[in-house]
């Protein structure tokens, strides 16, 4: 399921609503009209946002899905009112892995390495790891990645080939 954000939503976000945890706050900025519900939980899973915080966000109409919308089938549950269920690992168990992993597969499993890392830079490494939480696809991962490298060095980045390469 993809979600947007609404009029209501983006004004909390601009005023700070008490309305909004820190954690839904991080989730809801996520949410660009692109990503599933299932990538957002999955770039804020290292902060503990759950499933029920969306279901929330949805609830207060902060976010709507977007009509129309589609996420080439990896979710399994693709219809309204059912975040709940999303989070749950559907990744793959709708299908067997296939030999060669899609982009939306490729980005999934590598921006969070690449936030992880980029982040672990410090100051030194902000304007990267910012770079890293504006990407929206592999291909926009994929054209960092060498800058990546550059700044966390060869051993590190191996991990983080491995997810967009492997």
């Amino acid at each position: 399921m993809i979600l947007g954000k609404t009029e209501i939503g983006q004004q909390a976000l601009k005023e700070r609503s008490a309305k909004l945890t820190q954690r839904q706050r991080s989730a809801f900025i996520l949410f660009d009209g692109r990503r599933s519900v299932e990538q957002v939980l999955d770039a804020t899973a290292g902060m503990g946002v759950t499933p029920a915080e969306i279901t929330a966000l949805v609830d207060d109409g902060f976010l709507i899905e977007l009509p129309g919308a589609t996420n080439s089938g990896s979710e399994a549950n693709g219809h309204a009112g059912s975040v709940n269920g999303s989070g749950g690992g559907s990744a793959g168990s709708d299908k067997p892995e296939p030999a060669t992993r899609s982009g939306q597969d490729r980005y999934r499993d590598a921006y969070p390495v690449a936030t992880r890392l980029t982040a672990a830079l410090g100051l030194r490494g902000f304007r990267l790891n910012l770079a890293v939480e504006g990407v929206s696809s592999y291909e926009e991962l994929a054209l960092l990645a060498p800058k990546i490298r550059e700044a966390v060095g060869t051993t590190a980045y191996a991990e983080l080939d491995r997810a967009l390469n492997g």
